[in-house]
């Protein structure tokens, strides 16, 4: 196993190729941490890192204990325990890891955040992301893998037809803000990467900023913040606009100098595309407001205010239909009242209606599901709903004009993925 300590683990073909082929599930990464726990810790290190990234995990977890240390994965977004080793192997893995990340060895009071890379086998450079937290019995690190394979079309989003034909108008406009609301771990980064790939051609400069740089992608001009040297959103958002650009992504609007310059741009000839903090797309006008926006620039900047989460789709191997208690259907028939009549798989509700089950096998880790996808909530921002806005309506007030022009909730969308057989309905419990 080649490896040099330059920030930089290179796993080389053959090996990569046999940990792929050895490691397709938690039981067989668990065998494999077991067997390899005597390796030298290079080595070991390289089965951790090149075990998750076959299992697509996007987090690795190690956590010191009393005697000893727990290793887990985060898996379609649910942590799973894999292994645990004595602290004499945790202490070895732990300066292997901030060496390689470059954080400081001799501290270990305060939190720290580092970087390393990845070659594994023929696969793009994929990128560790090292945070490292002080805690009673040591340092809690947690690696967040930043796989450019996690970069998806927009067409796999899980828009429904209807909500993407509005995401293809909207995201070709020129101007105007596409602002994308949820908690941490909801994916708008994700969708706000997809629509970049999306609008990315030669005739457009698009520039980004971030904190910090998740993934990197060609022909785009991405910079990332650094408070300690006083960059921050608001001041490169400032300098980003003098750059010329045709589209300006936004890590995160956070703040009334960013939350300014930002509708000022969308005013004034640019695409705008950013995250914000709300529970639903309703609330980002009150989001906005909140940050020091100008209401009545707020409706003319805003294209598209959207609310999404992610669910865990059912194993394809081993779910099963059924049909649904005489409560579940009750709960989906009163969840999908009101909706719109267009949507027509909400309309064919009957006593034959089948839902899909999770069950669990080998292949899904025994969870019954397998991967991960979008629901969604958007609010297009036309020319009735930017008047209304100018109204200073409440939140509730906004909702409800939102919902008798059609608008979907995410719950309601979650349910149609239910009804399509996608997810299931304790699924969208957990997320809702």
């Amino acid at each position: 196993m080649e490896d040099k300590i330059i920030g930089q683990i290179i796993i080389s073909p053959a090996v990569s190729a046999k940990i792929s082929k050895s490691i397709a599930n938690v039981p067989d990464f668990k065998k494999a941490i077991k067997k390899n726990l005597d390796k030298r810790t290079t080595d070991f290190l390289q089965i951790i890192l090149g075990g998750a990234i076959s299992m697509d995990a996007s987090d690795i977890h190690i956590e010191p204990k009393k005697d000893k240390a727990k290793i887990r994965t985060r898996i379609d977004g649910i942590l799973q325990d894999v292994a645990e080793m004595d602290i004499i192997k945790y202490n070895a893995l732990l300066s292997r890891i901030k060496l390689l990340s470059g954080i400081k060895l001799n501290i270990s009071g305060k939190p720290q955040d580092g970087r390393f890379s990845i070659v594994f086998g023929k696969e793009e450079n994929i990128e560790i992301r090292t945070s490292s937290l002080p805690t009673e019995y040591g340092e809690s690190l947690v690696l967040r893998i930043l796989n450019p394979k996690s970069l998806i079309e927009i067409e796999q989003l899980g828009l429904r037809k209807d909500l993407f034909e509005i995401f293809q108008q909207e995201i070709q406009k020129p101007n105007g803000m596409i602002i994308m609301t949820g908690p941490t771990g909801s994916g708008k980064t994700t969708t706000l990467y997809a629509i970049l790939k999306k609008i990315h051609n030669p005739k457009i400069k698009i520039i980004t900023i971030e904190d910090p740089i998740e993934y990197h992608i060609k022909g785009i001009s991405q910079t990332q913040t650094n408070e300690n040297k006083g960059y921050d959103f608001a001041n490169g958002l400032r300098a980003i606009v003098r750059q010329d650009p045709d589209v300006i992504l936004v890590g995160e609007i956070r703040d009334q100098e960013t939350v300014k310059i930002a509708i000022q741009a969308a005013l004034t000839g640019h695409l705008v595309l950013s995250t914000a903090h709300t529970n639903d797309a309703v609330g980002t006008i009150a989001r906005l407001i909140a940050l020091g926006a100008h209401l009545p620039n707020i409706g003319p900047a805003l294209n598209i205010a959207a609310a999404q989460r992610l669910v865990r789709k059912v194993c394809k191997k081993c779910s099963k239909k059924e049909k649904p208690s005489a409560e579940e259907l009750k709960k989906i028939k009163t969840g999908l009242k009101g909706i719109p009549k267009s949507i027509k798989l909400a309309q064919k509700i009957d006593k034959n209606l089948k839902i899909v089950r999770a069950k669990g096998c080998k292949y899904c880790n025994n969870t019954g599901y397998k991967g991960r996808m979008g629901i969604f909530e958007i609010i297009p921002i036309d020319d009735e709903m930017e008047k209304f806005i100018t109204k200073y309506p409440s939140t509730a007030k906004i909702r409800e004009k939102a919902l008798a022009r059609g608008m979907v909730t995410m719950e309601q969308d979650g349910l149609l993925k239910i009804l399509e057989g996608v997810t299931t309905l304790e699924e969208l419990d957990r997320i809702m």
